[in-house]
């Protein structure tokens, strides 16, 4: 688990997410990227344009899970991705994440 980066190789912007099963999550991106059916428009129509080529993921930062089976990553994941999101702000003409837009763990 941990937090993820969609990279648009030629104009720099960026996807930043987070979850707890983070190959699936992107194999499920590039999917979704892949049948044109993405929730991110501006990224489809990226990816459409330029093609998967012009693409890179890639894990930023992972979190351990501790031994406790009661353990909730939610708040970790959520205070994790958003330094990431500080760090690299990947809004407007940088990125591909609304500003206003809460965490969503499935994207």
């Amino acid at each position: 688990m941990g937090v993820y980066r969609i990279r648009n190789t030629v104009n720099n912007k960026s996807l930043v997410g987070a979850g707890v099963e983070l190959p699936g999550m992107l194999n499920s991106h590039k999917a979704r990227l892949s049948f044109g059916v993405h929730e991110n428009g501006a990224l489809q129509k990226d990816w459409n344009e330029l093609g998967p080529g012009a693409f890179e993921f890639e894990i930023l930062d992972t979190l351990e899970a501790p031994q406790d089976p009661a353990y909730d990553p939610s708040e970790d994941l959520r205070v994790l991705e958003a330094l990431w999101r500080d760090k690299l702000s990947p809004f407007d003409e940088r990125g591909y994440n609304p500003r206003s837009a809460k965490r969503d763990q499935k994207s």
